[in-house]
């Protein structure tokens, strides 16, 4: 959702509510609806206070994920690289074949699982090309103290790795539940409703609006950062975008004077495997 839907939407919600506040306004008596204003105050505030800290734990929540979603995509990235290079290390034999294969790994990241995050239709599983590098390190055999390290050095980067992958990933799921997502609504709602038996025709219309406008513009701001917060994969400002793999792709196919030789790419531009 881009800042225009986002702020035609908060425009929309407050002008429906201060045109419903206006309309209830024309018939309620001086001082409001309520006999005993001092009471109504005090129950609003419960209503208030119940609803800010309800979100204030889950805006937290949320962007813990979001945080969380960022800090895997960009580790995941660097861990990619910093297998290039230990893949330099390894027995030629598989030199050339993990240099390749890290790089459609880094292509498929970029070109396949990101639009399927932000789509939300990406499923559990391993990366293809994770599963290709595995199955390339079963058939070496190290044998110097350097490719023996290198290899220790390698099944360490790979849990790494996948680490950082399940934490980008996480952020693709939501962690809002839906039942959360209800309770929210129900209680702005609430909240809304409640307002409205605040109008008071003895006050000046444009002191009522502004009070019921200020209430919902906060509560649909607020609610909207949660959505965003809980859909982090999109364009636009504040989304999260695969810059960091697209750097060490670049690095890779670009730059790529440390590896030891040329190395061919088993994949496509975007990936698929050419076989």
């Amino acid at each position: 959702m881009s800042f225009a839907w986002a702020a035609l939407i908060i425009v929309a919600v407050g002008v429906v509510a201060v045109g419903a506040m206006l309309l209830v306004r024309r018939r309620a008596p001086d001082g409001s609806y309520f006999e005993d204003g001092d009471r109504a105050a005090g129950v609003f505030g419960v209503l208030a206070t119940g609803f800010a800290v309800l979100l204030g734990f889950v805006v937290f929540l949320s962007f813990e994920s979001y945080d969380t979603s960022r800090s895997g995509a960009q580790s995941e990235a660097q861990i990619v690289q910093e297998q290039f290079e230990t893949a330099q290390l390894m027995p030629t034999s598989v030199r050339g074949a993990f240099s390749g294969q890290l790089v459609c790994y880094a292509r498929t990241v970029v070109h396949q699982e990101w639009p399927r995050m932000e789509s939300g239709k990406l499923t559990d599983g391993y990366n293809p090309w994770s599963v290709v590098m595995f199955r390339t390190l079963r058939t070496m055999e190290p044998r110097s103290p350097s490719e023996q390290a290198a290899y220790g050095k390698w099944l360490d980067q790979r849990t790494d790795r996948e680490s950082a992958r399940a934490d980008r990933t996480h952020g693709a799921e939501g962690v809002i539940p839906t039942p959360l997502w209800i309770v929210l609504f129900l209680s702005a709602a609430a909240i809304g409703v409640f307002m409205l038996f605040f109008a008071d025709s003895a006050e000046r219309a444009a002191v009522q609006a502004t009070m019921m406008g200020s209430v919902a513009i906060v509560i649909t701001s607020t609610l909207l950062l949660l959505w965003f917060l809980d859909n982090p994969y999109r364009d636009g400002a504040g989304g999260l975008r695969p810059f960091a793999m697209e750097r060490t792709l670049t690095r890779l196919t670009h730059d790529p004077g440390i590896a030891s030789e040329r190395f061919r790419i088993p994949c496509d531009s975007r990936g698929a495997s050419r076989s």
